[in-house]
């Protein structure tokens, strides 16, 4: 067997804590049209309980990035590196403050922007975060 260290530890807990935030919010995007179905207010009541875990995730995406970075000599990284660096973390930041906006919101037209531009930035993140791994 390959050796278990705090690398793959830290890995696995950012990869992990992303498919909640990612594929949660894809998931929970795809079930709304057969939730209002159900219920007009179903969706909100899957959305709070989906929250209950995409939250924590976020916070051990934070946290797991951060020690990455820790791990990694960004004063020492090449342009390229830091490019591709600041788009992840600007994704990050996107996904973040629109999922907070998309809380907030109260119309059917600011929940879809803020829902979607959460997941855009979810989704670049992710791909970001394959290309400073890759």
């Amino acid at each position: 067997m390959l050796p278990i260290g705090a690398h793959q530890l830290r890995l696995f807990l950012h990869v992990f804590a992303a498919t909640i935030w990612v594929g949660g919010q894809l998931t929970l995007a795809g079930l709304v049209p057969g939730l209002r179905a159900l219920s007009p207010d179903a969706p909100r009541a899957v959305a709070r309980r989906f929250n209950a875990f995409a939250w924590p995730a976020f916070g051990v995406l934070v946290v797991t990035g951060v020690w990455n970075l820790i791990e990694v000599d960004v004063a020492e990284a090449g342009s390229r590196y830091k490019v591709t660096l600041a788009m992840k973390l600007a994704a990050v930041l996107l996904s973040g403050v629109a999922a907070v906006l998309h809380i907030r919101a109260r119309s059917a037209r600011g929940l879809a922007v803020w829902g979607g531009l959460s997941a855009v930035g979810a989704i670049s993140a992710l791909f970001f975060g394959v290309v400073l791994h890759g």
